[in-house]
């Protein structure tokens, strides 16, 4: 992994992983406030895990995003960069926008159809990061890893709330 050679190089790196963290905490806006109340009254799926789990969770990954992200606008001039930070923006957008179907308007239903574009938006987004630079695609693999884990909870939350679609 190729470290940052200089002060812009620098403040790339911290806007992209506060970027990305920003993402996340703009999908928390939606979340925290449904989690006691309307989430807590949800049936659970079987392997949901702890509520205190997501938070480490995600926060690790999106400092991961952020540093793969970077590592791709390092090499910004290859032909896949441009189409893969573009890809990166998408997911990104898809999820926070999961967030806010699941959580902030209670459409499990279409947090499901969400999420489904949401993964497949990381898999494009991990092909053109490793035409640029390998090392950005393999720190996106926990990430999709556990988007197909949320894909199969929100499915199940799905299936066992179906009044909530």
């Amino acid at each position: 992994m190729e470290l940052p050679r200089n002060a812009t190089e620098w403040l790339a790196l911290v806007v992209f992983v506060v970027g990305s963290l920003a993402a996340g905490l703009l999908g928390s806006i939606a979340t925290y406030p449904n989690i006691p109340t309307w989430y807590a009254a949800l049936a659970r799926p079987p392997l949901s895990p702890p509520n205190w789990v997501f938070g480490p969770v995600w926060t690790t990954l999106y400092i991961l995003m952020g540093i793969a992200a970077f590592l791709v606008w390092q090499r910004r001039d290859h032909p896949a960069a441009r189409r893969g930070l573009a890809l990166f923006g998408v997911q990104l957008v898809l999820n926070v926008l999961w967030s806010w179907l699941f959580f902030g308007v209670h459409s499990i239903g279409l947090a499901f159809v969400c999420v489904v574009a949401l993964w497949l938006a990381i898999l494009g987004t991990i092909e053109r990061f490793y035409r640029v630079r390998p090392v950005a695609a393999y720190l996106l693999v926990p990430y999709i890893a556990w988007t197909t884990f949320a894909t199969y909870l929100t499915g199940a939350y799905w299936y066992l709330n179906p009044q909530w679609t």
